[in-house]
């Protein structure tokens, strides 16, 4: 019975990991076809990683996408690690619970109704959408998930370093800085990471949101598949991949070595 239980473990594991990264994996591929057909193999190439590079449309998308997810990631880190601090430090005062749930809305709201509310506001006040209208909405989309990561790292924070700061002579503000933001820079790093990841990704909010000279990377992805897949798509979505690759490992990499370097911190200490 362990034994049959163990093999159908395994069996819906590699049953569900594949229905998950399979395709993945064939669009990598297939990025890689010589054909202009993209279910037909054509042979290795990679002309259509050079062809990008003529693609204009393609590059200037890219390129207001990077500057959107910079900016909208940037912003939204400094806000919620604002919030996080407000919520976890001050656990009493007049309209904690509705600050609390306007920080937290976005988290669980429809990414369609959270759009068609932006775009409802950015039309009332008669501000025309662009880059500024796309960049305000992802960073009221992304900045809950920065105070998320970032109140529970503060909830485990050992309150008595900052105490001893200030016992010798330290301001708050240079306890802040000099204490406080080193031990939870992790988590800033990681809830930066995951802002800009979010909005490098978002197609729904950034339709209702963006205007001429705003086009985003899944919005221009999005309206050439409607009219067929092209390997120069497979080409760039796998250039998508190994960019969030990418910094996905290096942020589990930088995170890893500094509980190594805080372990031994810390062993060092006992034995002293």
């Amino acid at each position: 019975m362990q034994g049959q239980l163990s093999r159908f473990n395994i069996s819906a594991l590699v049953l569900g990991f594949s229905f998950l990264y399979l395709p993945i994996i064939l669009l990598i591929i297939y990025s890689f076809n010589d054909s202009r057909l993209v279910t037909v193999w054509g042979g290795f190439s990679t002309r259509w990683y050079v062809s990008l590079l003529s693609n204009q449309q393609l590059l200037d998308a890219a390129w207001v996408t990077a500057r959107i997810a910079f900016v909208s990631a940037t912003v939204a880190t400094v806000l919620g690690t604002l919030a996080a601090l407000a919520l976890t430090r001050y656990t009493r005062f007049r309209g904690r619970f509705l600050f609390s749930g306007m920080v937290f809305a976005p988290l669980v709201m429809p990414e369609v109704i959270t759009g068609l509310s932006l775009l409802l506001l950015f039309v009332a006040i008669g501000l025309d959408r662009g880059f500024l209208t796309v960049t305000l909405a992802h960073i009221t989309f992304t900045m809950c998930f920065v105070a998320v990561v970032v109140q529970s790292r503060l909830m485990s924070f050992d309150r008595s370093l900052e105490e001893a700061a200030m016992d010798l002579g330290a301001t708050p503000v240079r306890t802040f800085f000099q204490v406080t933001l080193p031990v939870i820079l992790p988590a800033i790093v990681s809830g930066w990471m995951l802002a800009f990841t979010l909005s490098l990704d978002d197609l729904v909010i950034a339709s209702f949101t963006s205007g001429p000279g705003a086009t985003t990377l899944p919005m221009r992805i999005y309206s050439q598949v409607r009219l067929g897949v092209t390997p120069e798509i497979n080409a760039v979505c796998t250039l998508l991949i190994v960019v969030v690759t990418a910094g996905v490992l290096t942020a589990a990499v930088v995170n890893k070595r500094r509980d190594v370097q805080r372990q031994r911190d810390e062993q060092a200490a006992q034995r002293g």
